[in-house]
């Protein structure tokens, strides 16, 4: 980029030691994202519990952030998992194109009570349906709520603080 030499006089050289660590730092950072070392912040999380297990769910009420769901993780805390909004209930389903953890997902009406639950392979474009009109739909790691006896007809709680 072009400095004039009103802003080359008012900022020092990027050889200045401060200048230059910031520089270097900047620097360290980006290829670090490059690689895929580091990662960028996970999404806001909201509590749930279900049959009194608590769980941190990631908020996925967007277009975008439906489209992209867990895909390119490489694993998910135990407690962790993504709740997917809908804009309006209906037979949505779930495939796990580009993502690499195996996962069940249980569909949910809009009152929070679970219609079904199906377990997903990863990396595979099978398509897994909501048996029923489903507001939203909860992905947790495979067998997560089956080692928990959690069964469709269970009720989720803390959904009407998650924001639409």
């Amino acid at each position: 980029m072009y400095l004039s030499q009103k802003h080359q006089d008012a900022n020092p050289p990027l050889t200045s030691p401060p200048r230059r660590a910031l520089v270097g730092l900047g620097f360290a950072a980006a290829l670090l994202l490059a690689s895929g070392l580091a990662r960028a912040d996970p999404l806001l999380t909201y509590p749930l519990k279900i049959k009194g297990h608590g769980l941190r769910a990631e908020l996925a009420n967007t277009e975008e952030t439906r489209r992209t769901g867990l895909m390119h993780r490489r694993s998910m805390a135990d407690n962790q998992g993504m709740l997917f909004v809908y804009e309006q209930p209906g037979l949505h389903a779930m495939w796990m194109k580009n993502t690499l953890i195996p996962l069940s997902v249980a569909f949910l009406d809009r009152d929070g009570r679970i219609i079904n639950i199906e377990d997903m392979q990863p990396e595979t474009l099978d398509a897994h349906g909501a048996a029923a009109e489903a507001s939203y739909s909860l992905e947790m790691n495979q067998g997560w709520f089956a080692k928990r006896g959690i069964k469709p007809g269970d009720r989720v709680e803390g959904l009407k603080t998650i924001p639409r």
